[in-house]
């Protein structure tokens, strides 16, 4: 029955069932995605303990677990690796309009390209002068529906403020949380949301 979930539904199956303590017997399902570029098969298995009906795209189930919980001990996200074209244009984007500082002790002299690492709270961003494989025109207007990392900020009405002063462009998120989406000037899509 696994089988006739799509992706989106089996991941969110999947994460659900992680966070259940039930564990079962049962053979389990599994589920095989092919994600495009790598063409490896990504296995989901699951095992179930009482049946299961799909009835409007919802699966309902009284308990599930997975049956080989991966953990492989992760902590966090390290740094989020951006391109640029020009590293001294960026510099001044995330140094002097966003205020990121520069972590002084990541190499920047080992690697065969240009880079800056920055400090993002505890978290860093790897700037690396490199060719963009993505185009940098036609992007959706709205950062949101683009590839982009986002950080934790405590307020978005500042921010906002020293975007408007630089001028900027940006939008709001389209949920009505405090978020703000801008880019970077390699169209580089950055999400602020306010925690």
């Amino acid at each position: 029955m696994a089988s006739l979930l799509g992706l989106s539904a089996a991941i969110s199956l999947r994460h659900k069932l992680n966070r259940s303590s039930a564990v079962s017997a049962n053979t389990p399902s599994k589920i095989c995605h092919t994600f495009p570029g790598n063409g490896r098969c990504q296995r989901l298995s699951f095992k179930t303990k009482a049946a299961g009906s799909i009835e409007g795209h919802v699966l309902d189930k009284e308990s599930a677990s997975i049956s080989d919980k991966i953990d492989y001990g992760v902590v966090g996200i390290h740094h989020v690796g951006i391109l640029c074209e020009n590293l001294e244009r960026s510099l001044d984007f995330y140094q002097n309009i966003l205020g990121l500082e520069i972590n002084e002790a990541r190499p920047h002299d080992k690697l065969p390209y240009r880079g800056a690492w920055l400090w993002v709270g505890s978290e860093m961003i790897h700037l690396m002068e490199l060719p963009n494989p993505d185009p940098l025109i036609g992007r959706p207007e709205h950062g949101g529906r683009d590839r982009h990392a986002c950080i934790s900020i405590q307020d978005v009405s500042k921010l906002q403020a020293i975007l408007d002063k630089a001028g900027i462009p940006y939008t709001l998120s389209r949920s009505g949380r405090p978020a703000i989406f801008t880019r970077d000037p390699d169209a580089n899509a950055l999400e602020f949301t306010q925690v």
